[in-house]
C-alpha cells in the first residue's frame, strides 16, 4: 500500500537529520511542469528542482537516454576513457569559449574545482580570490566561505583563508582590493540566490580588463544562469565578456547529479594529474543526460523559448504592479526571474502552495521563479494567474 504524506514525513522525522526546512507534502512524481503528492493533488512547480529540471519533471529524450545508458554501462572510474564523456565535454567547449571541461557532481564541487585551478595557475604567493556580497556559491568549507553572505558562515569559523569580499557592481572597490596576492575573481555573471541580481555590461567588462591587467583569473559561476536558462547558452553571452573559467550544474543534467568546470585552453594543464578529481565525476549516466540535455534545446528551440518566457512573465508582472503597490522592482533573464517585494515573501511561497502552485522566495522578499523553459504557455498563465492573485491580495 503506498504511504501517505504524513507517514513519509515520519519516516524522515524517525530516520533522516532535519537540516532542510522542509514543507509538510511528499511529493511522489513528476511530468513536465506538474508534480503530484502522495495524495494525488497535482502542483504546477515554477521552481522545479531549485532550477535543475530546466524542462519540468522527466523530460521524455533525457528520460529515454538514460534507460538507453543504464542497460549498457552505468560507471566507470575516470582512470578510463568514455566515450560519452568526452562526446559532452566537446560538445560544451563548442558552444562555449572552446575550452576544456572537468567534471565534478554539482554546483559547490565545480567552483571548488575553480578555485583550486586558480590557484595553481597563478604565480606562487598569489591565493586570494575576490568575490561578492549576496553571492552563492556553495557549502562545502571553501566554498561557503566564497559565498559572501555571514548568515552561511555562522558556526563554521575559522573560515578558509584567502576570499576578499567587495559590493556587486562596485568595479572601483574591486580595483582597490587587488594586491599582490590576488590571484582571481569569482562571481555569478547573474546573481542567483541573491536575489536575481543583474549586473552591468560595464561592471562585467570592467572585470575583465582588471583582470587582464593584473594577471588575474576571471571565473563566472553559471551554476544557476548557464545551459540555456537565460535564453542564451550560458549567462556571459550576454555580456559580451569572455571569462577564463565557468562552473556549471543544475540545469547541466536536467536534474540528474552532475557539475562541471569549463576553462580556457591555457589554463587546463594547471589542473594537473593527481591535483584534483571525482570518482563519480562525468560517468556514463551524467554524460548521457547532459549530451541529451543540449540535444533537447537545440532540437525544440528551447532558447528561443526562454526569452518568451521572459516576456511572458514580465508583461504580467507589470500589470501586477499597476494593481499593487506592494511590488519594488522586475527583475529576470530568459526563465531566470525575480519579483522583489515591498515586504516580506515568505507568505506568498505558502499560499501559492496551498493554491497548488510552488514558488520560491530569496533574501526575504524577492519571489524568485526558476521555471521550466518548455512550459506550455497555458500552464505558466495558470501559475501566473495564482501569484498574482495572492499579491494583490496583500500580505
Amino acid at each position: 500500500m503506498a504511504r501517505s504524506s504524513q507517514d513519509i514525513i515520519s519516516l524522515f522525522d524517525q530516520y533522516v537529520i532535519p537540516n532542510y526546512t522542509r514543507y509538510p507534502v511528499a511529493l511522489v512524481r513528476g511530468d513536465g511542469p506538474f508534480v503530484w503528492d502522495a495524495e494525488g493533488n497535482r502542483y504546477i512547480d515554477f521552481f522545479p528542482g531549485w532550477g535543475c529540471n530546466m524542462f519540468g519533471h522527466c523530460p521524455k529524450p533525457v528520460v529515454k537516454a538514460l534507460q538507453e545508458q543504464v542497460a549498457k554501462l552505468i560507471h566507470l572510474p575516470n582512470s578510463w576513457y568514455m566515450e560519452e564523456q568526452g562526446l559532452w565535454a566537446k560538445m560544451l567547449s563548442e558552444r562555449s569559449f572552446g575550452g576544456k571541461a572537468f567534471f565534478c557532481n554539482s554546483g559547490a564541487e565545480a567552483n571548488e574545482a575553480a578555485i583550486k585551478l586558480t590557484r595553481l595557475h597563478t604565480p606562487k604567493g598569489k591565493y586570494k580570490i575576490i568575490t561578492f556580497y549576496n553571492s552563492f556559491h556553495g557549502r562545502t568549507m571553501c566554498t561557503v566561505t566564497a559565498t559572501a553572505q555571514a548568515k552561511y558562515h555562522e558556526g563554521l569559523e575559522p573560515l578558509v583563508p584567502g576570499f576578499v569580499y567587495c559590493n556587486y557592481g562596485d568595479l572601483a572597490g574591486v580595483e582597490a582590493a587587488i594586491d599582490d596576492e590576488t590571484a582571481g575573481i569569482m562571481l555569478e555573471p547573474i546573481q542567483g540566490e541573491g536575489g536575481v541580481n543583474i549586473p552591468s555590461v560595464e561592471f562585467l567588462q570592467g572585470l575583465r580588463a582588471l583582470c587582464d591587467k593584473h594577471g588575474l583569473v576571471l571565473i563566472f559561476d553559471e551554476v544557476q544562469a548557464g545551459c540555456g536558462r537565460t535564453g542564451e547558452w550560458f549567462a556571459y553571452q550576454h555580456f559580451n565578456v569572455v571569462p577564463d573559467v565557468i562552473t556549471l550544474a543544475k540545469t547541466i543534467c536536467s536534474g540528474v547529479a552532475a557539475g562541471a568546470m569549463l576553462c580556457k585552453q591555457e589554463l587546463a594543464p594547471s589542473l594537473r594529474k593527481g591535483m584534483h578529481a571525482s570518482t563519480f565525476g562525468g560517468n556514463p549516466i551524467a554524460a548521457a543526460a547532459g549530451i541529451a540535455t543540449i540535444k533537447m534545446v537545440e532540437d525544440e528551440g528551447l532558447l528561443e523559448r526562454a526569452k518568451q518566457i521572459e516576456k511572458r512573465a514580465k508583461e504580467h508582472m507589470t500589470q501586477w504592479a499597476k494593481e499593487t503597490d506592494i511590488i519594488q522592482e522586475i527583475r529576470g533573464v530568459g526563465a531566470m526571474l525575480g519579483l522583489e517585494l515591498k515586504i516580506d515573501g515568505a507568505c506568498f511561497v505558502q499560499r501559492c502552495m496551498e493554491k497548488h502552485l510552488l514558488i520560491n522566495c530569496t533574501h526575504g522578499k524577492v519571489i524568485r521563479l526558476l521555471p521550466a523553459v518548455n512550459t506550455p504557455f497555458d500552464v505558466f498563465d495558470e501559475g501566473l494567474e495564482i501569484l498574482g492573485t495572492e499579491l494583490k491580495k496583500g500580505a
